[in-house]
């Protein structure tokens, strides 16, 4: 029984994905600060800032997937906090290579999530591959050293992806609850011009694509998982109205009230990369939910 080890276990995706995995015979392990219970999950711990983890959870890998890293949309993007949201995925993965360099483990897989900011927050109309380069802004410089460093596992000739994640689509928190919020307060309403593009994801694609990942052994280098449909921030909100069957009489939300409100960060709602799948399509993986209307009847079908 092959054993997965997870970085970023106890979030929404690693929770869901470690689900899954079991589900279909894997042994998994998370890295945690702290001893924690988890029914069938072995718990190994590490600490980045001191940059210790425990032998075992290396040696007993046959695959790492690394989802850590500070939550980019849940606080003001202050100096101080911009270098934890870079650090924390940056040293994170630097640690995991250190480690695995040391105890020449041989991995089968080194997966490490990534983003589609890696193309830059952006209002134009430009389908942004794989091949494009990383954009200059601060979260394609975070992306771009993020994936750099996982590139070192290749020099150790282990198979490396990198999975560039749009907007995850899930139930309970996370971006799909705070978009529905204002909607079901009757004041919802597109953010700025409505015309940025919001590259999205449901959840159970997501961890498909990552657990293809695992098993595919002809992937390598990066992938975009975003669905095959480009949808406007104006689209996806009406959609997501009529779905909640709210009406949405209010106006645009203007560009400069969200800056005031939010500052750099803004850029995460009032600007997105129109992005393709080409490349994880091409791969053969079929999505789920390729559209928001299957994905929304999905994931409101028990509500």
């Amino acid at each position: 029984m092959e054993t997965v080890l997870i970085a970023g276990g106890s979030g929404t995706v690693g929770k869901h994905l470690s689900k899954m995995l079991l589900e279909k015979g894997y042994e998994v392990a998370w890295l945690s600060r702290k001893r924690i219970e988890v029914a069938d999950i072995k718990i190994h711990l590490w600490n980045v800032e001191n940059k210790f983890i425990e032998d075992e959870a290396i040696l007993s890998a046959d695959y790492i997937i690394n989802l850590s890293g500070t939550n980019i949309g849940e606080k003001r993007w202050s100096s101080k906090r911009k270098n934890k949201i870079l650090n924390s995925r940056v040293e994170s993965t630097k640690l995991l290579f250190e480690k695995v360099k040391k105890l020449n483990k041989n991995l089968d897989a080194f997966i490490t999530s990534s983003a589609v900011g890696y193309y830059g927050m952006t209002t134009s109309n430009n389908i942004f591959n794989e091949d494009d380069r990383p954009a200059t802004d601060f979260l394609g410089e975070v992306c771009n050293k993020w994936e750099n460093e996982s590139k070192l596992f290749e020099e150790l000739g282990i198979r490396t992806v990198q999975v560039r994640t749009g907007v995850v689509l899930n139930r309970g928190a996370g971006a799909l609850s705070k978009m529905m919020l204002p909607i079901k307060m009757f004041v919802g309403s597109p953010l700025g011009s409505g015309k940025q593009y919001v590259p999205w994801i449901h959840i159970e694609d997501l961890c498909n694509i990552f657990i293809k990942s695992l098993e595919d052994s002809s992937m390598t280098g990066a992938y975009n998982a975003v669905v095959p449909e480009s949808i406007t921030n104006s689209s996806f909100t009406k959609i997501l109205a009529q779905q909640l069957n709210k009406p949405l009489f209010m106006p645009n939300v203007p560009s400069f009230v969200l800056t005031i409100l939010l500052g750099e960060m803004s850029k995460l709602v009032l600007e997105g990369s129109r992005v393709s799948s080409d490349k994880i399509q091409n791969s053969g993986y079929r999505f789920l939910y390729p559209d928001l209307l299957s994905a929304l009847n999905q994931l409101f079908s028990d509500i």
